[in-house]
């Protein structure tokens, strides 16, 4: 005998989803079929993903020692101490650290911990992750201890006129 459903039954049949009813905005109503379960997981993890992604930026520095392709001065050097450095940005707004390894000779690395992407912070002779602790060599990039294995990535720049310019001379 055949239930309120017409399959037989209690009314609910395991094969169909549910429905509901919607009015419409012209005042007529209609039944619409609700997700599945597996319809909103997946949807759901889709913007997750999304957000991630977009959230998600790069470094804005380079790995293979070109630098930043725009020339510009970046910080002057009389800021910068004889065996230590400086944070500054580069021509992009990317954080770097700019050092003086002799006087009157300038070199800078990115200021992104080749461990999990922390910003480091100049600290004397050496530049220090905050976030674990990894130390670097303010003027050669040279990891001095970890948890990184990695050197500071170097970015191209020259002094000119007092001042330390992105870029090859």
């Amino acid at each position: 005998m055949p239930g309120p459903d017409g399959f037989g039954g209690n009314g609910l049949n395991r094969w169909r989803r549910p429905r509901v009813e919607v009015a419409e905005d012209d005042g007529r109503r209609r039944l619409v079929e609700e997700p599945t379960r597996r319809v909103v997981v997946v949807a759901g993890g889709v913007a997750a993903a999304s957000v991630l992604v977009a959230c998600s930026g790069g470094s804005g520095t380079s790995t293979d020692g070109g630098g930043s392709a725009a020339s510009g001065p970046i910080v002057a050097l009389g800021d910068v101490p004889v065996g230590g450095s400086v944070a500054a940005k580069d021509a992009s707004g990317a954080p770097i650290v700019v050092g003086q390894p002799t006087a009157g000779k300038a070199v800078a690395f990115s200021a992104i911990c080749t461990h999990q992407g922390c910003q480091v912070a100049p600290a004397g002779k050496q530049l220090n992750c905050p976030c674990h602790g990894s130390q670097f060599d303010a003027t050669s990039g040279a990891v001095l201890r970890g948890p990184a294995t990695k050197p500071l990535p170097s970015v191209a720049v020259h002094v000119e006129n007092g001042q330390v310019v992105a870029g090859s001379a």
